[in-house]
């Protein structure tokens, strides 16, 4: 049971973490330690915004990119603020910093009551920015791409754990509730053959997550393993991930980035041992050719104001005037569909 903080509010951004949680206890130095030393990829390369093709060949081969100044210092201005107000919000319902992923984790999309953050239009300007049209319609190979939403994550100092590696979708699997009544049905693909999997296809759906900060060796940069996208071997457990793909950050990198991302590539999330708040709103794109069930989130006054080409992306969940918006009373969690991923 969530506890409500009526302080939050009168806190700064990064005086919110490190609830019941001591930064200077031995085991957390030790890993801060060991962090500052080894983690991060080593040779990662950062693109600038006109390497199309460049991009195109270090996405199709490790299943993410990293581009930097896709933000303006205008447009990282105001995303800040938004992510500064929504995180706020979030964490006055949560005194104890329980999370929705895990101990001072969250998401802002899972914590939503549309599962997005679309009625904000900071989020809706993530959906339709021009520096991102061009490297996006080369990795679709089309311009006629679907937006899905826009949310994202962020962690608080004191994030002391590991997130489990995990696929953000998966062939078509279907859950039944614990009490046996209802059924629910996760992914879209499925061949009735046996022969391929969601795996085996074109790269479906892309996320985009944008740094508000520096991604550093201590404040909970993503992890990512390349190369996993087609990989058809087993997610392994914390127990069994060796401690190379804990340490395959994406770090150093700087605020006003974009991470890219190719959701099926293994990643997660990694301990947030500094002292300020690593978030990373997000938005996400299906390929024209592909669907998946599409939650509408985006209200009409502020679709109005997208481009002509946002507003061609985001038709399919575009909203009435009656979206009702606010937070989940528990923030949400996991989705059974992201744990079995990772199982």
């Amino acid at each position: 049971m969530l506890q409500p903080d009526p302080d939050v509010s009168k806190q700064p951004l990064n005086d919110l973490g490190w609830v019941n949680r001591n930064p200077l206890d031995e085991k957390i130095t030790l890993l801060r330690q060991r962090l500052e030393q080894d983690n991060g990829i080593r040779g990662l390369e950062i693109l600038n915004p006109d390497e199309v093709e460049r991009a195109k060949r270090v996405f199709y081969r490790d299943g993410f990119v990293v581009i930097s100044d896709v933000l303006t210092a205008d447009e990282l201005e105001k995303m800040r603020a938004a992510s500064d107000r929504v995180i706020h919000e979030i964490l006055s319902m949560d005194k104890l910093r329980q999370g929705n992923r895990g101990s001072h984790r969250y998401s802002f999309g899972g914590a939503s009551l549309t599962g997005q953050q679309l009625h904000h239009p900071e989020w809706a300007m993530l959906v339709d920015l021009a520096k991102l049209k061009p490297i996006l319609t080369a990795l679709f190979g089309s311009p006629d791409y679907i937006a899905r939403g826009a949310g994202g994550d962020f962690c608080l100092p004191g994030a002391c754990e590991y997130q489990p590696l995990h696929s953000d979708m998966s062939d078509r699997q279907v859950f039944t509730s614990d009490d046996g009544r209802k059924q629910f049905t996760y992914g879209s693909f499925l061949d009735p053959r046996g022969q391929l999997t969601y795996r085996d296809l074109p790269c479906p759906y892309i996320c985009c997550n944008f740094l508000m900060v520096d991604f550093t060796a201590v404040n909970g940069p993503t992890r990512q393993i390349p190369g996993t996208q087609h990989s058809h071997e087993p997610i392994p457990s914390l127990d069994e991930e060796p401690s190379w793909m804990k340490l395959s950050t994406v770090c150093p990198a700087p605020a006003g980035s974009v991470l890219i991302r190719d959701v099926r590539a293994w990643h997660g999330g990694t301990p947030n041992l500094s002292n300020e708040v690593r978030a990373i709103p997000n938005a996400e794109y299906y390929a024209p050719w592909f669907r998946e069930e599409l939650t509408p989130s985006i209200p009409p006054e502020i679709y109005a104001d997208l481009s002509a080409h946002g507003k061609q992306i985001c038709r399919y969940i575009l909203a009435d005037e009656n979206l009702k918006t606010g937070y989940r009373k528990s923030l949400g969690g996991t989705p059974e569909s992201s744990r079995a991923r990772s199982e």
